[in-house]
């Protein structure tokens, strides 16, 4: 099958997303396997997951698209039997095959899913009571290894207020055959009859926030929204085809199980496998990006995190004598967290002598709300770093200076705006639109925007309802209408036409009428000390007697000596003060994992703080 040919069906000559208002994700996903079908695709490869559980080396398990479809459909024909169409469908368990088999299988059945994670997973219990409480979900979706936690984890609430437990592996396969297109049986034309949306507008998934800033909260994902970002990531990206996707990002995340279902339900390849087989041997990944023999003209492509790259360098070279062929690599994006020049420059600097081109390594930036991804950089000059004034940055201004001159502050521009998608930068009191070098919050508008959230009305209104202010004499957003617009929360600025994130607003320290970035003080208590683990600092600012005062916590190396945990703080505050001047109030080296983070894996910086400050009462 020409996949670009099929993609390109959905754009007009004008180069807009046309979607017929029948179209599902379901659909698309059933036209695809058809057509692959009828062009003697069924028997292709499509899907290996590693499994590390009984050997360090891997087992992989292997489906072709046929065997995929049959899994899919047995899921959504069991939820056929014992449910309705629009219930909510959680998924709780590991990444698996049957995490994606689940997920697909409740859109087939017209039901929405729920993506969660496995409760074996520590420290998510009231996370998961939360989202639980606010989406009830009728089913949940398991597999064999993550059943025992699932049920436990509801073992105390009445039995007739629990969701019924399916586990998909021990679905038979001959269920796919009683497997019906929901929009075909008598409910199915009901619902059609009396709906006030077109199925493209319905409800495909529930998303949930990690939770890092606030309480959780559902983000309504619609057809259309997934639909016309995977169109705009097609094109803003320019796949190569063949292509081969390595993943082990958490399927519970957005970026994740987009990820993941974008390419089952187009048929193309990826290997899979666990986040914490990643954690436990970086290398697993790297090995993972090798060419191999049968894949002449395969590309390959990934998607992780800035500290995977952190890992990798450590822990990922080939040992003596083993072979890493990384030229077949097309593209690294690299989001879900503030990407690092250190991170960029060590990755590089390790990798490019087994092929790797620079250029692969796409920092990109989204959010749930936009579906998933908002910008990656769409020119060969990436990824792209740039030094602001410190002292300007403070005042709201982002004036590029030289490397070594002493007072810059590194930021990695994260490309331009995936279109069809306006994206332009506002100041957030006045929702005026600001010139090329000044910060501001970064506002999009498109089909790719969620719904709003989970019976937030409120809420809703204030981050997707917002209207548009004066705009600049030669407008980034000509043509663009002026309501409708979803303010990400997101400090960014523009330049030369690379966007640089400069952090969130809520996150922001302001100490005596100073602003300070975190992620900028952050980087400086990181290359102060090899003490502290890579990506293990929080700043955050408390309220003081007079000013804002500053709060550092570190998370202690596992090969650093607690002994050593006094002179660190101080090279720290020397190190802080110095270079940004302003001095912390409190620096905490804390163990491994101290630090509160998001299910994502985040800094949760706003919980720390809140956390600090319930201490301090």
């Amino acid at each position: 099958m020409d996949l670009k040919a099929a993609m390109s069906q959905f754009f007009n000559e004008k180069g807009e997303i046309t979607l017929a208002p029948q179209l599902t994700l379901a659909g698309l996903a059933e036209l695809m396997y058809q057509a692959d079908l009828q062009m003697g695709g069924g028997e292709r490869h499509c899907l290996r997951f590693w499994d590390f559980s009984e050997s360090r080396e891997g087992v992989p398990v292997d489906y072709n698209r046929t065997g995929i479809n049959t899994r899919i459909k047995a899921v959504a024909a069991r939820l056929q039997q014992v449910g309705k169409l629009g219930d909510r469908v959680a998924i709780l368990a590991n990444n698996s095959p049957e995490y994606i088999f689940g997920f697909i299988g409740a859109l087939y059945a017209g039901m929405t899913p729920v993506p969660l994670y496995d409760p074996n997973e520590p420290g998510h219990a009231d996370h998961l009571k939360a989202v639980f409480n606010d989406s009830e979900p009728k089913f949940v979706l398991t597999n064999s290894l993550s059943a025992a936690a699932v049920r436990e984890h509801f073992a105390e609430i009445p039995s007739r207020q629990r969701p019924r437990i399916l586990s998909v592996d021990s679905l038979p396969d001959t269920l796919a055959t009683s497997y019906q297109n929901p929009m075909t049986t008598l409910q199915g034309q009901q619902m059609m009859a009396s709906a006030q949306t077109m199925p493209v507008d319905t409800p495909a998934f529930l998303q949930y926030t990690s939770g890092s800033t606030r309480t959780p909260a559902g983000v309504l994902l619609t057809n259309r929204s997934i639909l016309t970002n995977v169109l705009q990531i097609f094109t803003a990206i320019r796949l190569q085809m063949p292509l081969r996707l390595v993943s082990w990002l958490p399927l519970h995340h957005d970026m994740g199980i987009i990820l993941a279902t974008f390419v089952t339900i187009l048929g193309l390849e990826m290997d899979l496998m666990t986040p914490r087989d990643f954690i436990q041997q970086p290398k697993r990944w790297v090995d993972q990006l090798n060419r191999r023999e049968s894949e002449e003209g395969v590309s390959i492509y990934a998607v992780v995190p800035n500290f995977a790259l952190e890992l990798a360098v450590r822990y990922g070279r080939p040992k003596d004598g083993e072979t890493l062929d990384l030229s077949a690599v097309d593209g690294i994006i690299i989001g879900s967290e503030p990407v690092t020049e250190k991170a960029l420059d060590s990755f590089t600097e390790t990798f490019t002598q087994f092929g790797l081109e620079r250029t692969s390594l796409r920092p990109s930036f989204g959010l749930a709300e936009a579906s998933l991804l908002v910008t990656t950089p769409q020119t060969r000059n990436r990824p792209l770093v740039s030094h602001f004034d410190r002292d300007k940055l403070a005042e709201g201004v982002a004036e590029i200076v030289a490397k070594d001159s002493g007072r810059g502050v590194a930021f990695v521009s994260n490309g331009q705006v995936v279109r069809p998608q306006y994206m332009t930068i506002v100041d957030p009191e006045t929702r005026a639109e600001l010139p090329d070098g000044t910060v501001g919050e970064m506002w999009v508008k498109g089909d790719n925007l969620a719904a709003g959230y989970l019976g937030r009305e409120q809420e809703t209104a204030d981050t997707f309802h917002n209207t548009l202010g004066e705009r600049l004499a030669e407008s980034r957003v000509e043509g663009a209408p002026e309501d409708g617009w979803m303010a990400t929360g997101d400090l960014a600025v523009i330049i030369d036409g690379e966007t640089y994130i400069t952090g969130r607003l809520k996150d922001l320290i302001v100490i005596a009428g100073r602003n300070h970035y975190p992620q900028d003080i952050e980087y400086t208590v990181q290359a102060a000390t090899d003490h502290v683990r890579p990506d293990a600092v929080a700043a955050f600012s408390v309220e003081g007697e007079d000013v804002e005062k500053l709060v550092i916590f570190v998370e202690r190396d596992e090969r650093a000596d607690a002994a050593s945990d006094a002179d660190v703080v101080e090279a720290i505050r020397g190190a802080v003060s110095s270079a940004h001047g302003v001095t912390p109030a409190e620096i905490r080296v804390l163990e491994a994992n101290a630090i509160p983070r998001s299910s994502s894996g985040k800094i949760a910086r706003r919980v720390a703080q809140k956390s600090y400050l319930a201490e301090q009462r």
